[in-house]
């Protein structure tokens, strides 16, 4: 079984990279990130230096630090990825301040203010009451689920209307969207305000095919209660 879902994968791996991909804006000169997924297809969209490959109507908020993380501070503003997306799997490490607010949307459009689309809160200890890991106003988590000044990890999973989230590989948001809100957009990260400073030191998309059912076949070898 674990052979036949690999050979499916790579089979779908090929057919959907063999498409053309707009990769062009970004938001400092220089090459953009390399869009080249790793065996299990995941393509990472930071490299470590510059904010090659991502999109800002605001530039002033970002910085990648010494240590090559992505730092977001100041006002608000968010950077999007310069592909679409329709069923994928995104997930990041994340550290948030005391009181700190930020986001990963995801099947986002393209727009100043605050992005329509989806969004997986990262939001610890602000007076948002959404907490880290709600699929914002759609599923409410009120739970604390991560201290302030550490680091975790987030993993969306869209394939079609169903939106799962972990935090830390634990489900906490499985959810089925019956009006399909959103079908397609950006990905994106968000700096909410000046008292909010975010972390990011890895940010990864695997861009799953169309067909739901071959995308589970995919997905679910991390994530058994896509089944």
């Amino acid at each position: 079984m674990k052979n036949l879902k690999h050979l499916i994968y790579t089979v779908v791996l090929v057919a959907f990279f063999s498409l053309p991909i707009a990769c062009k804006a970004q938001t400092v000169s220089g090459k953009s990130t390399p869009l080249v997924p790793d065996e299990q297809g995941w393509i990472s969209l930071l490299d470590g230096k510059t904010l090659s490959g991502w999109m800002t109507f605001d530039p002033h908020a970002w910085s990648v630090d010494d240590d090559g993380l992505l730092v977001g501070k100041g006002n608000r503003s968010h950077l999007f990825s310069p592909n679409t997306y329709r069923n994928m799997e995104y997930r990041a490490e994340v550290k948030l301040n005391h009181k700190g607010n930020s986001g990963m949307y995801f099947r986002a459009q393209l727009g100043r203010g605050w992005p329509k689309g989806y969004e997986s809160q990262v939001e610890n200890t602000s007076s948002d009451p959404q907490r880290t890991g709600s699929l914002y106003n759609f599923v409410k988590i009120g739970e604390q689920l991560i201290e302030d000044d550490t680091w975790w990890t987030q993993h969306i999973i869209a394939i079609g209307n169903r939106i799962i989230i972990k935090v830390n590989n634990k489900v906490v948001v499985d959810f089925v969207d019956e009006k399909n809100t959103w079908t397609e957009g950006h990905l994106a990260v968000q700096q909410h305000d000046p008292g909010s400073v975010v972390h990011y030191r890895k940010i990864e998309v695997r861009p799953l095919p169309d067909d739901a059912a071959v995308a589970k076949a995919i997905a679910v070898e991390d994530t058994p209660s896509l089944k």
